[in-house]
């Protein structure tokens, strides 16, 4: 049992970042102006100080929270107000869910090793330049681990949370505020998608090792750019620097590791939110949608798409 509660937290942490938004949206038609109520939950959305975009559709509004995950306690921000405004939207769009059997867990105790170890006994030198191995041993011996055999997408991880200690001391996700108020108040949830455990863990087990090198080499930046930058990402959101935050070096290495630089499970994923949003924009009343910042202000992403679209779209310049 302990060993299949280890296999089960093992799941979620690979999974957690499968929690995620990308949003577009039907062309502009004629608008009306939006409802004293539709008004009052957008006053009262922004007064929690996340950063955020509202866009008027033809029957109602949407309201775009640009999320970072794992934001430090320390960061100035009132959840209480994005809970208020929850309980008075019509309708809640989250991210994707993966559903996990119990057969997945099994299959990860008995084959995690192929997600944790480089395969056939290879080392990590045989894929890395001479420069990035020598970066990759540099930071090994400084913090006392031996990278060669591991992979290359949990090298990264470990990196990041072990040396920059960024989900250490974090407040409440927006997402995890938003379910949570909207369940309570009995506001009707929409998931991008349900993606099944199976299809996740074939999408890790078949990358290569080289797919994850684009991940390790920017998760190196990031440790050596030292742990400040995690607060000043926290910062720079908290301001509505988008900019600022999406060249940030931790957010730059969460955005180039998976699932987000995947070719394929990060463009279904996209694709989905592209038709999740383009139901909500055609719902009336008030839809408020937690977002991934980097997929709404990425180039191209979906601020990018509405712009050219022709949506009037009112929150802080993105680019």
């Amino acid at each position: 049992v302990s060993n299949l509660g280890r296999a089960g937290r093992t799941m979620k942490k690979l999974l957690t970042s499968l929690s995620m938004l990308a949003l577009a949206a039907s062309p502009l038609a004629a608008q009306g102006a939006p409802t004293e109520s539709e008004n009052a939950i957008v006053v009262t959305a922004q007064r929690s100080g996340a950063p955020m975009w509202v866009v008027e559709t033809p029957t109602g509004t949407v309201i775009l929270v640009g999320e970072i995950r794992a934001i430090p306690k320390t960061t100035p921000w009132e959840p209480a107000r994005l809970e208020e405004a929850t309980k008075a939207a019509d309708r809640v769009i989250l991210g994707a869910r993966p559903k996990v059997s119990p057969g997945d867990i099994f299959r990860l105790m008995f084959s995690g090793g192929k997600l944790t170890k480089l395969p056939d006994k290879t080392v990590a030198s045989e894929y890395l330049s001479p420069d990035q191995w020598a970066r990759l041993q540099a930071l090994g011996t400084a913090h006392d681990e031996d990278y060669s055999r591991k992979s290359f997408l949990v090298t990264s991880f470990g990196m990041l949370r072990e040396e920059l200690r960024f989900n250490r001391d974090t407040a409440r996700d927006a997402s995890d505020v938003v379910k949570d108020a909207a369940e309570k108040a009995d506001i009707a949830i929409t998931r991008a998608a349900t993606l099944r455990g199976e299809d996740v863990i074939d999408n890790l087990f078949e990358a290569p090792p080289q797919a994850h090198i684009p991940c390790l080499v920017a998760a190196m930046d990031a440790v050596e750019a030292g742990p400040g930058i995690v607060e000043e990402r926290a910062t720079n959101w908290r301001r509505f620097k988008i900019p600022a935050v999406m060249n940030n070096p931790l957010e730059s290495a969460l955005g180039q590791c998976w699932p987000w630089a995947d070719e394929t499970l990060g463009s279904e994923l996209r694709t989905i939110w592209v038709d999740r949003i383009a139901e909500a924009s055609a719902a009336k009343g008030t839809t408020l949608a937690v977002v991934p910042l980097r997929v709404l202000a990425e180039g191209g992403g979906v601020l990018d798409q509405l712009d050219g679209r022709g949506f009037d779209i009112a929150g802080p310049p993105w680019k």
